[in-house]
């Protein structure tokens, strides 16, 4: 996984002028476009499981998902939907189950979390890992800004 402590500021935050000496080790280089079968959210998986899984198809960093990495994310989504729906939690004298929706389990919950930041699922999981995603209209910083960058490095001098 990436570093520990704080996570990094994101790249037009920063006011790093020099090159970091791994900035090849920034840049996510990938092959040109295969095709990976996503396999299909199960219809019977728990609501919020399932808005999980099919939010991972919407997120930038499945662009990067490989076979193995859909395979997890099947698992970590088929065992929320196990421990968010009914359970048994006790049977009658006569022998009848009860089943009720009982409380998420805090190391349930470490765990799921845990197993999510393997996938990149969040921000500061990605940029722990130095990957960025950027939407297509997103340009980097405004010519101004570059301008006035400019300007207070010559004072500087």
């Amino acid at each position: 996984m990436g570093t520990r402590g704080p996570v990094p500021k994101h790249s037009a935050e920063r006011r790093r002028r020099n090159k970091p000496a791994d900035a090849d080790a920034t840049v996510a280089r990938i092959p040109a476009k295969r095709k990976v079968t996503v396999p299909a959210a199960d219809k019977d998986w728990h609501p919020i499981a399932k808005r999980w899984y099919t939010s991972l198809r919407q997120s930038g960093q499945s662009e990067f998902y490989e076979p193995s990495d859909w395979a997890t994310a099947v698992l970590i989504a088929e065992s929320m939907s196990r421990d968010l729906s009914d359970q048994v939690v006790g049977i009658t004298d006569d022998g009848k189950v009860v089943k009720d929706t009982i409380p998420l389990k805090g190391a349930s919950l470490a765990a799921y979390l845990k197993a999510m930041s393997v996938l990149l699922v969040t921000e500061g999981d990605r940029r722990r890992m130095r990957l960025e995603i950027q939407a297509a209209e997103e340009q980097g910083p405004s010519a101004a800004v570059t301008a006035l960058d400019d300007y207070r490095d010559a004072l500087d001098r």
